[in-house]
């Protein structure tokens, strides 16, 4: 469960909260999905596919994660998509229904707050006003019970693994220095940022809907449906919760095949996989970059912003008065700074709607908009108006420093040694969860 930190998995939805809120603000420009959706699934069906631990999964509950799926990728999805989609889509609300019936024996309660956070942070990092989002996904067939079913067992399950490990949750300061150790022997040696989907088999002798399952995914990943979204919604690893995201990892970190491919693949630029057989199932890989291990040169920036929010989102059609007079104050604003201690203090002067100090920015990083505004600004100089759609952004830059990114702190190092424990412990738990089950198919399953 390679998750930036373990005590800040079960608040931070960002795999799943971010790139659905991109989803849910994109602008309708071909036929509206839920129209899209309302072809795969023209009416509800209650039919029972599968009873777990004598609890029902209905063919409504496969048909509105498919509907999730569509809406949240922004891709249509034809109903022979959604055939081949479904067999997966059933193995994966199983194993739901096994760790929502373990979060619940293990007496684990998912306070209703953190879902509503999660579902607050959609809204927020989208502009929505409160309680927007149901209306969103009302309009396109979606029920708000599947979100929130898989935000809860999202939640849930990473407490199950905190109880299952134990005292291993705490990484000791002699395993630190260890991996360090390593590290340092493995310089000059390439390893990479990677990101994955991993699909499941249960039986290799009978893995042809699993291969089935992966080559579609894979054939929507290259129409563009975003990495990290399809992850969230089907990757069977740990590292769904984080969006498919390995973190760096070297070679003899990876099944051979893997590196195998990775080797070959190019870095940044999108590439998608073909299906990896690796133990246990098939793996999807893109390679987001390659460096080598104590030479990635870079540059950290501080800087300091100033936010000055609209009343209402931006439409270019429709500026308001407000906007317009916002956008006026802006460049006054920025005629008036010439120190970061100054944009401090207009910031605070308009509510400190955003923190003044954002933390340090590894330029190279940065998306390429703003690294386009950040790389040639010279310090203590105010940056153009970054217009977006809840506000107007001035930026400083206060400092700028070489930094090499490939030196793993001690916190790092302790999130990785801590990802690795998880991961084991969620697929051995999983396997036995499975194994200790009564699942009453209804439907026929290749393998099943």
């Amino acid at each position: 469960m390679r998750l930036r930190s373990l005590t800040l998995a079960c608040c931070a939805m960002a795999a799943l909260t971010a790139p659905l809120a991109t989803a849910f603000a994109a602008p309708d420009t071909q036929e509206p999905r839920g129209n899209t959706a309302a072809k795969v699934a023209p009416k509800p069906d209650n039919s029972i596919v599968a009873v777990v631990n004598s609890i029902p999964l209905t063919k409504r509950d496969v048909d509105n994660r498919g509907k999730l799926f569509a809406l949240s990728t922004g891709l249509p999805v034809s109903p022979e998509l959604m055939d081949r989609l479904r067999p997966q889509i059933i193995r994966q609300l199983i194993d739901e229904r096994l760790r929502t019936q373990e979060i619940l024996s293990r007496h684990i309660n998912v306070p209703l707050d953190q879902i509503a956070a999660a579902i607050s942070n959609i809204e927020h990092r989208n502009g929505m006003e409160e309680g927007a989002l149901r209306a969103h996904l009302a309009k396109d067939g979606v029920s708000l019970t599947t979100l929130i079913d898989q935000i809860r067992v999202q939640i849930g399950w990473v407490q199950v693994l905190r109880q299952e490990l134990g005292p291993r949750s705490r990484v000791s300061a002699k395993d630190i220095a260890q991996r360090q150790a390593a590290l340092q022997r493995e310089e000059g040696r390439t390893e990479y940022e990677i990101g994955e989907i991993f699909v499941k088999v249960e039986d290799p002798r009978h893995a042809e809907d699993e291969l089935d399952f992966t080559n579609t995914i894979i054939q929507e990943l290259r129409k563009g449906a975003p990495f990290p979204i399809v992850a969230a919604q089907f990757s069977q690893s740990q590292t769904a919760l984080d969006g498919g995201s390995m973190g760096w990892v070297q070679e003899d970190e990876l099944d051979p095949a893997v590196v195998n491919i990775v080797r070959q693949m190019p870095a940044g630029v999108g590439a998608i996989s073909n299906p990896i057989t690796v133990p246990g199932g098939f793996l999807i890989v893109t390679v987001l970059g390659k460096r080598t291990v104590g030479k990635e040169i870079g540059h950290v920036i501080s800087a300091r912003q100033v936010f000055l929010p609209f009343d209402t989102l931006l439409d270019p059609q429709h500026i308001t008065p407000q906007q317009q007079a916002t956008l006026q104050k802006a460049l006054r604003l920025a005629q008036s700074a010439n120190s970061c201690a100054d944009m401090e203090r207009l910031n605070k002067a308009e509510g400190e709607k955003r923190p003044s100090d954002p933390g340090e920015l590894p330029l190279e990083r940065l998306n390429p908009q703003m690294q386009a505004v950040l790389a040639n600004l010279p310090l203590n100089k105010v940056s153009r108006p970054m217009v977006s759609r809840d506000g107007i952004d001035l930026l400083m830059v206060c400092d700028k420093k070489e930094k090499n990114f490939s030196n793993r702190s001690p916190s790092e190092i302790a999130d990785q040694l801590m990802n690795e424990r998880v991961e084991q412990a969620a697929r051995q738990l999983d396997s036995d969860l499975h194994r200790r089950a009564i699942i009453d198919m209804r439907v026929k399953l290749k393998g099943a």
